[in-house]
């Protein structure tokens, strides 16, 4: 995948003299942030060696986009595009997954991954909205437990503030969300 995104960026970057700034921006979106998104949250949890690769080509759209050369800090950019790294589009992704599974609008595949923390008596945590995590006592491989949804979600959701995982509607909880990553990752 990321030969592929930086094939294209190499194309869009030859052309990139006779586009304005905004046909640039789309070509980057459609071509190579899409390809960036797609299936991102099966990297979740991975090295950070792996998904190195990813953040750079990210940070090389985001230059190419402003006509800025290669070692231009590209923070600022980010924040000006209003784009999450790479690391912080895989724990969105896995968080919304979890949000409808949760909530029980997801699909059903999900939802089964997924059970509401039911404390054993009585806790003012007990209305939290936690998710309990599963078991990692069970036959298989430890490490690709970890690496699992049904682990991953209920941990970075445990982690989410408390208002944010009791949002109503899933485009609150997505705009919620967003900011929080954003104000965590770039801030």
């Amino acid at each position: 995948m990321a030969r592929s995104c930086r094939f294209l960026l190499y194309n869009i970057r030859r052309m990139r003299p006779y586009l304005t700034t905004y046909s640039t921006q789309l070509l980057v979106q459609t071509m190579v942030t899409s390809r960036l998104e797609y299936c991102n949250s099966l990297l979740a949890s991975l090295p950070a060696c792996t998904i190195l690769p990813l953040q750079l080509i990210q940070n090389a759209a985001a230059r190419l986009m402003f006509n800025l050369p290669k070692f231009s800090h590209v923070t600022p950019l980010l924040r000006s595009l209003h784009w999450l790294p790479v690391a912080a589009r895989i724990r969105f992704k896995v968080l919304t997954l979890a949000y409808t599974a949760a909530n029980r609008t997801g699909p059903t595949y999900l939802q089964d991954l997924i059970q509401n923390y039911v404390p054993a008596r009585p806790l003012r945590s007990s209305t939290a909205g936690r998710i309990a995590l599963p078991p990692l006592r069970v036959n298989g491989s430890r490490s690709s437990r970890l690496r699992s949804f049904s682990t991953l979600a209920p941990q970075w959701w445990n982690e989410l503030p408390i208002p944010l995982r009791s949002t109503q509607t899933l485009p609150a909880f997505r705009r919620g969300l967003n900011t929080h990553l954003f104000r965590l990752h770039l801030d």
